[in-house]
């Protein structure tokens, strides 16, 4: 557990997504700390792509460091040293990752890549890259973004998967992908990237998507293969917002930390459809009320 009591204090601009397209219907909407022009309310900028000095207007995406930060910062707990970061997606509130274009999207996916390779690189154990869309899935602030937060420790879940992948001698993405194409829960297939419903999700539509022969760890990834997992992730956001009338979600990218053997890295999207409710709390058993081909299916629908 990391004690981050400053969060308690963040503002929050995210709410129902009914209320979110009637506020912005009605022009009332409330200056976002994240839009060009305000670049003054957030800490200063570690990183950007597009025009324009540091501080000012005029970037496609925009790095800065979290104010309330889960790890690192002046006030971090015992344990949690090491840095947040906020992503911006785009200069457009209303766009999510789902409505970005090809270069938008790789543009995106290559600033979360490359932030994972400078910490790495200062000597942080594991870089975690996520997206929270929406506040079910803990977005405090309503314009699109990306977070990386950076680890001075490995976290259990990481060092559990990589211990899978050693034991089992194979290549365990690989195998699941293979084993829900059997199954039919495909939902893109190309020859370099592919998406895919995994047998026994944990959670209704949770999707996985992975470049073909992709290496352990994401900091390491190929420009090729960041442009084409980019691109299958950004089009299989829009499916999700199409066919369960744009949910709340999570994006999350796995990858090995530093000495770890076989891996493969991948990205994860959970849509928050369903609640984890008494039993599951109780148990610590999941329950999935929609079979993976039958998710695949209606994902493909809409493409």
């Amino acid at each position: 557990m990391l004690l981050a009591s400053s969060r308690s204090s963040r503002p929050i601009s995210t709410g129902s997504l009914v209320a979110a397209r009637d506020t912005r219907a009605a022009g009332t909407r409330s200056p976002c700390p994240f839009c060009p022009g305000h670049e003054s309310e957030t800490p200063p900028e570690v990183a950007r792509t597009g025009d324009g000095a540091p501080g000012e207007p005029g970037w496609r995406v925009r790095v800065f460091p979290n104010l309330y930060p889960i790890v690192g910062g002046e006030d971090a707990s015992t344990g949690a040293t090491g840095a947040h970061e906020v992503v911006t997606l785009s200069p457009d509130h209303d766009r999510a990752f789902g409505e970005l274009s090809h270069d938008e999207a790789a543009e995106v996916l290559g600033m979360l890549r490359d932030r994972a390779a400078v910490h790495l690189g200062n000597g942080r154990e594991h870089v975690q890259g996520l997206v929270n869309q929406g506040r079910a899935a803990g977005a405090s602030i309503a314009h699109p973004h990306a977070q990386v937060l950076a680890l001075d420790f490995v976290p259990p879940a990481v060092t559990v998967a990589t211990e899978r992948f050693a034991a089992a001698g194979a290549d365990l993405v690989a195998a699941d992908l293979d084993d829900a194409l059997q199954r039919d829960q495909g939902i893109v297939l190309g020859d370099e990237v592919a998406a895919w419903c995994p047998t026994g999700s944990a959670t209704p539509y949770e999707v996985r998507v992975a470049a073909r022969g992709a290496g352990p760890r994401f900091d390491q990834a190929s420009d090729a293969h960041v442009l084409g997992v980019a691109v299958v992730l950004r089009d299989v956001l829009a499916a999700v917002a199409s066919a369960l009338d744009d949910p709340p979600y999570n994006v999350v990218v796995h990858s090995a930390d530093p000495g770890a053997g076989r891996y493969h890295w991948w990205v994860e999207v959970t849509p928050r459809t369903a609640v984890v409710a008494g039993f599951e709390i109780g148990t610590g058993v999941l329950v999935n009320s929609v079979d993976a081909a039958d998710a695949a299916a209606a994902l493909r629908a809409v493409r």
